[in-house]
């Protein structure tokens, strides 16, 4: 009776696993799920991106080397980085995201708030690495690690930053070089 049993679990679990493929597959083929940015993921596509997403980096993220503790001239190069190539999406304190971004899925998220989520291990490795299909671009091809470090310091500190703290930081006319 147990190999019966064993045997019939084994097939049903095939079976299943062929069933779930049978419908990717057809989703896949028949173009069913619509793709259009205007049309937002449905929750169990979200949470299903997300999941792995966080589960991604954390996994990944373990071997970045950073300081313990951020300087403030680290803080204020990454408040310049930012300015130039990462508001637009996020946003930052006292400043909205641009419209346009907000037409993306998923959405970029207000990093003021989103980035007290994160380690900044994490955060290193999504400014280095980028998120397929996000928007989110992968900027260690093109930019020092320095530049990614000091972005990192200054989006670690964005939780709690105020848009006259933001001001001061940003106030330098001398241009970033991050946004090349």
């Amino acid at each position: 009776m147990t190999k019966k049993f064993a045997a019939g679990l084994a097939l049903g679990i095939a079976g299943t696993v062929l069933v779930a493929i049978a419908v990717w597959l057809t989703i896949a083929y028949t173009g069913t799920y619509n793709v259009a940015a205007s049309d937002p993921h449905s929750d169990a596509v979200r949470w299903t991106l997300a999941t792995t997403m966080r589960q991604s980096v954390t996994r990944r993220s373990s071997e970045v080397q950073l300081p313990d503790e951020f300087s403030e001239d680290l803080v204020a190069e990454g408040a310049g980085h930012y300015s130039e190539s990462c508001a637009y999406c996020h946003g930052a304190p006292g400043q909205d995201p641009t419209d346009w971004s907000r037409g993306m899925r998923p959405e970029p998220p207000h990093l003021m708030h989103a980035a007290e989520e994160w380690r900044p291990q994490d955060i290193y490795w999504i400014i280095q690495n980028g998120i397929k299909m996000s928007g989110m671009p992968a900027f260690g091809g093109h930019h020092e690690p320095s530049e990614i470090a000091a972005l990192t310091a200054f989006v670690n500190r964005l939780p709690g930053m105020t848009a006259d703290d933001y001001r001061a930081l940003t106030a330098d006319p001398t241009p970033a070089p991050f946004a090349n």
